[in-house]
C-alpha cells in the first residue's frame, strides 16, 4: 500500500518528496523485509528459497516482471496522450485488440502446457510485447491504426509472457507449492506493473521538453525493458544449464516431484567457480 500511494501520488508531487518518495520507498523496503524473512524462515509460507535458488523460476519471475512493467506503462503512456482527443467509450475500443490478443494467447497455451514449447512462449511473448511498444512509440500520440496495432500486438505479448511463465515456474516444483509459486510471482507482477507506471508517466511529464517528447522517450525505455527481459531469462538458462523438457504433468500431479528438472541458479558459472578452486588448492 505504501509503494503504491508514493507511486500514484507521483501524478500530482515532485518525485523527491515526503508524499513521493519516501512512502515509495518504504513500501519496497517492506516487500524485501518480506522476501528475507520467508527467505530465512524454517516454515516459511511462501517459497522463496526454492525459487530464488533455482534457475528456470528465476527466469519464469523476471519474464513476467518485465513484461508487467512494460505493457502496462506502455498502455497508460499512450491512453493519457489520446484520452483528451477521444471520448472514453472510443479510447476503450481502440485498446479493445489487448483483450483479444489475450484470450488467442489463452488458448495457445492451452496447446503448449504439457510441451516443451511452454518454454518458448513467454520469449515469443516478449517480442510480440517490444513489437507493440515499438508501433506505440513510432509516432506520439499514435494513430488509431497505431493504437489497433500496438493494442493487439501487447495484448498477444502480454498474455503470452505472464502466465506461461507463471505455469514455468510453477513447474519447477511440487504441486503443492504451485499456489504460493503463484502469489509470489503475482506480488512480484503487481508491484512492477502498478507501481512503475506512474513513474513512467512522472517521468513523460518532466523530461524531453515536453509531454510529447517525454512520452517517446519513455515508451522506448518500456521497449528497453522488455527486450532485457527476454535477454536476461535467456542468460540465466545458459549460465545455469538448463534446456527447456516437456513437463511430466502425471509425476507433477500426483505429488511426486517437480514436472521437470530445474539446475540451481548459475549451476555453469559456479561449476567453474569451483573447478578452479580445486585447481589453485592442487596447485
Amino acid at each position: 500500500m505504501a509503494a503504491f500511494y508514493g507511486a500514484s501520488e507521483l501524478v500530482t508531487h515532485r518525485f523527491v518528496g515526503p508524499q513521493t518518495l519516501l512512502p515509495l520507498l518504504g513500501g519496497l523496503a517492506l516487500i524485501v523485509v518480506l522476501v528475507v524473512n520467508q527467505y530465512r524462515s524454517r516454515r516459511p509460507l511462501l517459497t522463496i528459497r526454492t525459487m530464488l535458488t533455482s534457475t528456470i523460476p528465476v527466469a519464469g519471475i523476471v519474464v513476467a516482471l518485465s513484461a508487467a512493467a512494460a505493457s502496462v506503462s506502455a498502455t497508460v503512456l499512450t491512453a493519457d496522450e489520446l484520452a483528451p482527443h477521444y471520448t472514453p467509450l472510443h479510447l476503450g475500443l481502440l485498446y479493445l485488440p489487448e483483450l483479444g490478443g489475450a484470450l488467442l494467447t489463452a488458448v495457445a497455451l492451452g496447446f503448449v502446457l504439457n510441451k516443451r514449447q511452454i518454454h518458448y512462449l513467454p520469449l515469443v511473448g516478449m517480442a510480440f510485447l517490444a513489437a507493440g511498444i515499438a508501433v506505440f512509440g513510432s509516432q506520439t500520440p499514435p494513430t488509431e491504426a497505431r493504437t489497433l496495432i500496438g493494442s493487439g500486438l501487447t495484448g498477444i505479448g502480454l498474455g503470452a509472457a505472464v502466465a506461461p511463465a507463471l505455469f514455468v515456474a510453477g513447474f519447477s516444483l511440487a504441486a503443492a507449492s504451485l499456489q504460493r509459486v503463484f502469489a509470489i510471482v503475482e506480488l512480484f507482477r503487481a508491484v512492477a506493473a502498478f507501481m512503475i507506471a506512474p513513474v513512467f508517466v512522472h517521468f513523460a511529464a518532466t523530461v524531453g521538453g515536453n509531454p510529447r517528447a517525454g512520452t517517446g522517450i519513455a515508451l522506448w525505455i518500456g521497449f528497453g525493458v522488455a527486450v532485457a527481459g527476454a535477454l536476461a531469462a535467456v542468460g540465466l538458462y545458459v549460465l545455469g544449464r538448463a534446456r527447456p523438457q516437456a513437463p511430466d504433468l502425471e509425476r507433477f500431479m500426483d505429488g511426486e516431484g517437480a514436472a521437470w528438472y530445474s539446475p540451481p541458479l548459475l549451476a555453469r558459472v559456479r561449476r567453474h567457480t569451483q573447478r578452479q578452486t580445486l585447481a589453485e588448492e592442487a596447485a
